[in-house]
């Protein structure tokens, strides 16, 4: 169900993951199969790297990549390699307070990053960051203009975002969120190859 961790998609081009942890290796499979038959060009992270998706986080030409447990740094060099020749620009953050890079940060429309401070290891990192007052309120999935898809259990962190000019759609998610999962893990963003 936590398909994010699968794939990084830009443009044209799926990355298919390889995770660390064995018992999501098989999840590779047929989501590669999906975006193929989509059109997408495939390409693979290969041993010794190690790379979820849910360690990505894009915003426009720029890609956060999280050193975590679940992502090293061949892994993380992978996809710099990948993706340069698009006109990628890849930043290293370092993740260890919580499962994946999106456990503590995603991105408004306008390309600000939003955050829980206390799951980061160094906010600095991101030039225009606006913090969160709820852990669940650091994750978004962009609906398209102003439309955030957003978890019911940030109320004041939604609040928040309306005030700011977004829409909020808000959904329940708490047995997502026993497994640290959050709206970004349940989703990948596709635009069409």
């Amino acid at each position: 169900m936590f398909v994010e961790d699968t794939m990084v998609v830009y443009k044209n081009v799926a990355m298919m993951s390889r995770p660390a942890a064995p018992s999501r290796k098989p999840e590779i499979v047929d989501a590669e199969r999906t975006v193929e038959r989509l059109g997408y060009s495939i390409e693979r992270i290969a041993e010794p790297g190690n790379l979820d998706g849910g360690d990505v986080l894009k915003v426009g030409d720029l890609m956060y990549v999280g050193r975590s447990g679940r992502t090293n740094a061949a892994g993380a060099d992978q996809m710099r390699r990948c993706f340069a020749p698009l006109g990628v620009t890849v930043v290293e953050v370092p993740v260890s307070k919580v499962l994946h890079l999106k456990s503590a940060v995603t991105a408004l429309p306008n390309g600000a990053v939003i955050g829980y401070l206390p799951a980061l290891d160094d906010a600095s990192l991101f030039p225009d960051f606006i913090p969160v007052a709820e852990p669940s309120g650091a994750h978004v999935v962009l609906l398209g203009g102003n439309r955030l898809l957003m978890a019911a259990s940030a109320p004041k962190t939604a609040e928040h975002f309306a005030g700011l000019g977004y829409e909020p759609i808000v959904v329940d998610i708490s047995e997502y969120e026993k497994l640290e999962g959050c709206v970004t893990c349940l989703s990948v963003r596709l635009r069409g190859p």
